[in-house]
C-alpha cells in the first residue's frame, strides 16, 4: 500500500496538474464553459494515450537501440532533474507553456495534452516505473492504473480550474509547482545514484 501511495504521489508530481491550470485557462479563454469542459476531458484522454504508448513500447524502442537499463536510468534521472530545475528556478512551467500558445483551435493537443500533462518528465517517469526487467506484468498494470487515476484527477482539477484559481491564485499555483519540482529533483538524484551503483556493481 505504501508503494502504491508513493507511486501515485510521484506520478502526480511529474504530471503536475496544479501547474497545468494556468496553461489550461489561457489556452481555453476563447471558448465557452461547455467547450472548455470538452477540451479538459479530451486533453486528459489524449495525454493518457500518449503515456500508455510509452508504457507499452517505450522500453522496446530503447532495447532495440541497445540502450542498457543503467544508462537509461541515469539519463532519465538527469532529464528528470533538469526538468525539476526548470520547475524550481525557471520562469515556471505555466508561463513557458502559455507563451507557446499560437493556435487556439488545436489547444487540446498542444499545449494542454502535451507538453503540459504528458510532459517529457512524465513520459520518462512512466517508462522507468514499468521497466520489464524490474517489474512483473501485474505491477506494470497497477502502475498503468495509477497513471490513469492521476490523469483522471488531473481532468477533475481542470474541470474545476476556474474556481480553484480564484481560491489559491497564481502565486499559490506557482508555489505548489515549485514544491513538486523539489520532490522530483530528489527522486531524480536517487535514480542517478541507483543507476551508477548498479552499473559499477556489475564490473
Amino acid at each position: 500500500m505504501t508503494e502504491i501511495l508513493t507511486s501515485i504521489f510521484f506520478i502526480f508530481a511529474v504530471i503536475d496538474p496544479i501547474g497545468t491550470i494556468p496553461v489550461y485557462l489561457e489556452a481555453t479563454k476563447e471558448f465557452d464553459l461547455r467547450y472548455k469542459k470538452k477540451i479538459a476531458i479530451r486533453a486528459s484522454v489524449m495525454a493518457f494515450m500518449i503515456l500508455l504508448f510509452f508504457i507499452v513500447i517505450g522500453q522496446l524502442i530503447l532495447e532495440g537501440m541497445s540502450v542498457s537499463l543503467d544508462a537509461f536510468q541515469i539519463s532519465g534521472g538527469v532529464i528528470l532533474f533538469l526538468f525539476a530545475l526548470t520547475m524550481i528556478f525557471g520562469d515556471g512551467k505555466p508561463d513557458q507553456e502559455k507563451n507557446g500558445i499560437t493556435d487556439y483551435k488545436h489547444v487540446t493537443i498542444f499545449p494542454i495534452a502535451i507538453p503540459s500533462i504528458a510532459s517529457p518528465g512524465a513520459i520518462m517517469a512512466v517508462v522507468l516505473l514499468t521497466d520489464n526487467h524490474l517489474y512483473s506484468i501485474q505491477e506494470q498494470l497497477i502502475t498503468t492504473v495509477l497513471v490513469l487515476v492521476v490523469i483522471g484527477l488531473t481532468c477533475l482539477i481542470l474541470l474545476g480550474a476556474n474556481n480553484l484559481q480564484k481560491r489559491i491564485g497564481n502565486y499559490g499555483i506557482t508555489v505548489i509547482s515549485k514544491i513538486m519540482g523539489l520532490i522530483l529533483a530528489a527522486y531524480a538524484v536517487q535514480s542517478i545514484l541507483s543507476g551508477i551503483s548498479h552499473y559499477f556493481s556489475k564490473i
